[in-house]
């Protein structure tokens, strides 16, 4: 398995972040994040490329597109061991990333809220978060992809001890627990959109 050497970090929950991001970059690993996450470890010392800058895109749309390019996807799902997708990346200047750390808009504590409007509930949609997730688990055997902030520990501990890597055995077990959370949320939105069917 090769060794992690760029990472993009989006949260809302940004439990642990800093420290772990921390962790991260004394091991020499390039961080991209965006909006407030940046900001929060921009503001811990810890060096942060923007993804705009990576892209050579701003966001756009009130921050509804970020991260929705090629060069974010084509640095998560190129299969380092195939040529030709190495070739096609080579071709567009697009950088591999090797670690997605991201979980999602709060939208089961946002339809909680007494007064929420249906406007809030579907600007609390994560578009950007899942795609990410999804891709960088499509390919986990190349990259690392974190949802749950209570992983980070072991995780850090696990590269400390894999000399900056994680197991096959460990990168499955992260894409399945992604699967799992982007299954979930998926499921709660359909059911607050059927309970607001049914109400109209």
């Amino acid at each position: 398995m090769p060794k992690v050497k760029r990472a993009i970090i989006s949260v809302s929950n940004k439990d642990g972040i800093v420290e772990f991001a921390k962790e991260l970059s004394s091991m020499g690993i390039e961080i991209l994040s965006t909006g407030g996450t940046a900001k929060a470890l921009r503001s811990s010392g810890i060096p942060v490329r923007e993804v705009s800058e990576h892209t050579g895109s701003p966001e756009m749309l009130d921050g509804r597109v970020k991260t929705l390019h090629p060069k974010i996807h084509g640095g998560l799902l190129s299969r380092r061991d195939n040529v030709k997708d190495m070739e096609e990346i080579k071709k567009y200047g697009i950088d591999l990333i090797d670690m997605v750390i991201v979980n999602l808009y709060p939208f089961e504590e946002t339809i909680s809220k007494p007064d929420v409007t249906f406007d809030d509930a579907i600007e609390n949609i994560d578009i950007g978060g899942p795609t990410m997730l999804r891709s960088a688990s499509k390919n986990f055997k190349d990259v690392v992809v974190i949802v749950d902030p209570s992983d980070y520990s072991a995780i850090i501990r696990e590269m400390k001890d894999q000399n900056g890597d994680l197991s096959y055995k460990t990168r499955l077990e992260l894409a399945q627990k992604v699967f799992k959370h982007t299954s979930r949320y998926d499921s709660l939105i359909s059911e607050y959109l059927m309970q607001i069917i049914k109400h109209k």
